[in-house]
């Protein structure tokens, strides 16, 4: 099978999944206000800036833009468990098509929408008096990051509505998010918290993301150092999870 052909039919699962979101815009619209809302929630109903030296925004921007990669999963795992539910899937598993491209069009079409929704958080972020302190070189990198760490999680979240098979089960692990989210560096320093929970907040490949925009954007709570942990850990993540998912794939209706 030549490449031309994974890669045509790849965007054609892709083109699938953006139809869809034609259809259902209210979905798509809620998807990107429900960062925006959280955003605006802890920078002015919230507060906070625990162990932060500066403007809690300029903190607090940089970890939402990180928290957001790791959120919104639940509409890609609910697509994946309603096409299996549907048997759409293996409508699809029965065609002459690339093995795997009903994923990779799934996970494309995730990455356009996550793509467009930090460009808007960066752009509220600079409507309520964030700026960034770094160059437009150091501005990409950081956006590279937060999308790299995206690729990862999301290839987790196929895997497990892969595994998981039914909604009800998905709703589950769905609650798993939040606290790998939440215990996380995106709202407070970690040493500002105990000494037990700052360490396990360092360990978080969400933290090392999160520090590592902020020293590539010029915001506080940033640390030289971090890009290469900002990488690794999401690229191992990858090296499991989506060998995993595409394996998994393959084993349906064995």
């Amino acid at each position: 099978m030549s490449a031309a052909y994974v890669v045509g039919d790849c965007w054609t699962m892709t083109r699938r999944e953006l139809a869809h979101w034609a259809r259902q815009p209210v979905q798509v619209l809620v998807g990107l206000v429900f960062p925006v809302m959280m955003l605006l929630m802890f920078g002015f109903l919230v507060g906070g800036g625990r162990g932060v030296d500066g403007d809690y925004v300029d903190f607090l921007v940089p970890g939402m833009l990180t928290l957001t990669m790791v959120f919104g999963l639940e509409g890609t795992m609910t697509a994946v468990v309603r096409d299996l539910d549907k048997g759409v899937v293996d409508r699809f598993r029965s065609l002459p098509m690339a093995d795997g491209a009903v994923l990779v069009g799934r996970a494309a079409a995730d990455m356009l929408q996550s793509t467009v929704g930090l460009l808007v958080l960066v752009g509220v972020g600079h409507a309520i008096g964030w700026r960034t302190g770094g160059g437009f070189g150091s501005t990409l990198g950081a956006l590279g990051l937060l999308l790299l760490l995206r690729f990862a999680m999301l290839w987790i979240g196929i895997f497990l509505a892969l595994a998981a098979g039914r909604a009800e089960l998905v709703q589950a692990v769905q609650i798993l998010v939040w606290p790998v989210g939440f215990l996380s560096n995106a709202f407070a320093a970690p040493e500002s918290m105990p000494d037990w929970l700052g360490t396990f907040v360092e360990w978080n490949p969400m933290s090392a993301t999160a520090t590592a925009v902020r020293d590539l954007f010029g915001s506080p709570g940033g640390e030289p150092g971090h890009v290469m942990a900002a990488v690794l850990w999401p690229l191992a993540l990858l090296l499991v999870f989506f060998p995993l998912a595409v394996r998994k794939f393959g084993a349906l209706g064995r």
